[in-house]
């Protein structure tokens, strides 16, 4: 962020239902005191496992998991922590280890996805996948999605064996396959035929991140909420014919305007418990002028100017909304002097948890209003709807703690505009939360599924310890 930052947090800030912050860090303080690692005497071994976890390529389609359990698994049995793989097709394996409590605790469920997005192995610098380190960043596709929370579950569980940690809950650690588009191979899988391996009560996971200002920490945002993936097709029809005889019904024609009309819809504003709790804790440490235009926009007379503002300024903000539309792909003709008999588009459409996406493809169906233009719901993404994660429990608590602890900063709640497979854990009733590095890359790629991905050495050892402080005040016993 490139703007000057409020740093006081207003100690009093409400999340939704009243629970204030909590003031007291004694207990958790006594617990991380107790079990105080120094992480960077652990560094060499964390990057050892980083960038062989880098250097195998697990790229989705066609994933290879099994590869990457099987290095962990490697690690995790030499150290005496039980492993188990899991693997809908051979190639495509997860892999779950425990370290069991005292049970007096539902267990707690840490995870991270071997698998990562394809690259344009043209468009990079370096080899993707060969994870070369330069001036304290390490390049490769999966540094920041998501081999660092993997990484950092792995050193989470060997410090909680080595230490020999009493727990009073057990702790579970999940390097799960197919998150990159097939669930079907990964949580869907777990979820549907070995739920008791993975069932807890609280789960970490990717979503979140640590935002920074002028060097110094401004907030942590968790996730608690995320948009659900809803791809939208346009089908356009008409007559074919020869390129020379322009003709009215022409499919592409149809298309073009029907995608600029999709895109130029400015959907309805819905905020809801994390969108409304987000913007309000953003108001409590913004300076004077941001913190107006975020309490308008709880405002619904206020908020459409704030609207337009952050279209044009915060497109982040912008979209956590509003179910939102993006067109991402058309596909028309096969020769440049022939009219093509049908044109097709594809709508990225990221719909607000509790969106009817039936009356959304009606309204959609009005906007357009061309009968030559077929609105249908593309392949679901897999990922169901599902009520926010709470915000007044242990858990919660724990990363306000472990934030104002090692950064000064104030934890903010907030949906993910993405998605991940926390999805599928909270529609079981986990509650379950998005955490993450400090924010971005080196220049303006660098960021997860961008050409360059990159994290700093300084921000994977800071996700390390930010998970271990939480998992200790979690789950360790209290003396």
């Amino acid at each position: 962020m490139r703007v000057s930052w409020g740093r006081r947090f207003r100690a009093a800030a409400a999340l939704p239902g009243g629970v204030l912050l909590l003031t007291s860090l004694l207990p958790a303080a006594s617990l991380q005191e107790r079990y105080a690692v120094d992480w960077a005497q652990r560094q060499p071994e964390t990057l050892e496992y980083f960038t062989h976890l880098l250097r195998i390529d697990t790229t989705n389609p066609p994933g290879n998991e099994t590869r990457a359990a099987q290095a962990i698994e490697a690690v995790f049995k030499r150290e005496g922590i039980p492993v188990q793989l899991y693997a809908l097709e051979p190639n495509r394996a997860n892999l779950v280890a425990r370290l069991k409590g005292n049970g007096s605790k539902r267990p707690l469920l840490i995870m991270g996805h071997t698998d990562v997005v394809g690259v344009q192995r043209e468009r990079w610098t370096v080899d993707p996948f060969a994870a070369v380190r330069r001036r304290g960043l390490i390049y490769a596709r999966g540094a920041n999605d998501d081999k660092d929370h993997v990484v950092a579950g792995m050193m989470a569980l060997l410090e909680l064996k080595r230490m020999h940690v009493k727990l009073d809950r057990d702790v579970i650690f999940l390097a799960e396959a197919g998150e990159e588009g097939t669930p079907r191979v990964g949580i869907d899988y777990l979820v549907n035929q070995y739920w008791p391996e993975i069932d807890a009560e609280y789960a970490l996971a990717e979503g979140g991140s640590v935002l920074e200002d002028n060097g110094s920490v401004h907030h942590t945002l968790i996730t608690i909420s995320e948009k659900v993936p809803r791809g939208v097709r346009l089908i356009a029809r008409g007559p074919s014919g020869h390129g020379s005889r322009p003709i009215p019904d022409n499919a592409v024609a149809h298309l073009a305007a029907a995608v600029a009309k999709a895109a130029a819809w400015q959907t309805p504003i819905r905020l809801n418990d994390a969108t409304r709790a987000y913007f309000e804790r953003l108001a409590a440490i913004s300076p004077p002028r941001d913190a107006a235009r975020y309490r308008a926009v709880l405002d619904p007379a206020r908020a459409p100017e704030v609207d337009r503002y952050f279209y044009e300024h915060e497109p982040g903000h912008y979209t956590l909304l509003r179910t939102s539309i993006a067109p991402t792909m058309m596909q028309a003709g096969f020769r440049s002097n022939v009219i093509p008999s049908q044109a097709e588009a594809y709508l990225d459409v990221r719909a607000l948890p509790d969106e009817d996406i039936t009356r959304f493809l009606a309204e959609l169906r009005r906007v357009i209003n061309d009968p030559s233009v077929e609105v249908m719901l593309a392949s679901s993404s897999g990922r169901p709807a599902a009520p926010p994660s709470r915000t007044d429990n242990a858990m919660f608590h724990a990363l306000e703690d472990t934030s104002r602890r090692m950064f000064g900063a104030p934890v903010i709640p907030g949906m993910l505009a993405g998605a991940t497979d926390c999805a599928q854990l909270r529609s079981k009733g986990v509650e379950c939360y998005g955490f993450g590095p400090m924010a971005g890359g080196e220049g303006p790629s660098g960021g997860a599924h961008s050409d360059n991905e990159n994290i700093s050495i300084t921000a994977l050892d800071k996700l390390i310890e930010f998970l271990w402080n939480t998992v200790i005040e979690v789950a360790a016993e209290p003396r």
